[in-house]
């Protein structure tokens, strides 16, 4: 099932540019799901683990009519060798769309100097701000199941099925819900390779890495683009959303 999903995913891909991103972490966390919102991979700013590859995401939510509406999208992410890394983020679109998705925004950082800049390209507007490091994270107690290896795009990947429990009172829908993830995770990239999300609350998330090349990627995609108009957003000190962890 896992296989057929995933070449059915890269037949997506074809044809169309790349993009996606978000917080900056130096391992990856447990897949939330986007909702509406594709927040696509992490990408882990790792030195000497340069790559480049193509994201692809499908989304499918269950509408109240009882029909189920399916959306893609796909990225371009890359990581150097310093472990500057760069995701870009577009928009789900129908599944009869053809071309490249629109693009929304950009992420790219660089863990030695820990700055982070998010443009868009539409409003040339760059947000800047000092990440700082990475906290230990704190989730809901889990289970978690081994299922073994994987090969996925050539690339060996070791899965776990994790599943959380909401429960009724702080789930929004009064009852209790049960989150689940699956996850294959490359030693080799230190990336998350697949991740199927599934929660009745937003429907069944799943992101796909295909087409990685592990090779130096252009520098010129760790750098802003000229011609932008820079915002400080860095966070105060005392602020508890300074943590990288603290919102996905």
């Amino acid at each position: 099932m896992l296989r057929k999903l995933v070449l059915t995913l890269s037949l997506l891909a074809a044809g169309a540019s790349l993009a996606a991103q978000q917080a900056i972490t130096e391992v990856p966390p447990p897949y939330q799901g986007p909702g509406s919102l594709v927040r696509g991979v992490f990408v882990t700013p790792i030195a000497g683990v340069p790559f480049s590859a193509v994201v692809i995401i499908e989304s499918k939510q269950t509408l109240p009519d009882g029909s189920v509406e399916t959306r893609h999208t796909q990225a371009l992410i890359a990581r150097d060798s310093r472990g500057r890394i760069r995701n870009e983020r577009h928009v789900l679109v129908p599944e009869s769309f053809r071309g490249t998705p629109p693009m929304i925004s950009a992420n790219i950082f660089d863990p030695e100097t820990r700055i982070s800049y998010i443009f868009n390209p539409n409003t040339l507007m760059a947000w800047k701000r000092v990440v700082p490091a990475p906290r230990p994270d704190m989730f809901p107690d889990s289970e978690t199941q081994d299922l073994g290896y994987m090969t996925l795009d050539g690339m060996q990947a070791k899965g776990t099925l994790t599943t959380r429990t909401i429960p009724a009172q702080s789930s929004g829908t009064g009852k209790e819900v049960k989150i689940t993830d699956e996850v294959y995770y490359s030693e080799d990239l230190h990336m998350n390779l697949y991740e199927l999300h599934t929660d009745v609350r937003g429907g069944q998330q799943t992101v796909a890495i295909l087409s990685i090349k592990t090779l130096e990627p252009d520098p010129a995609l760790f750098e802003l683009p000229p011609g932008y108009k820079i915002v400080d957003a860095t966070l105060p000190e005392n602020s508890p959303a300074r943590n990288p962890n603290f919102s996905r």
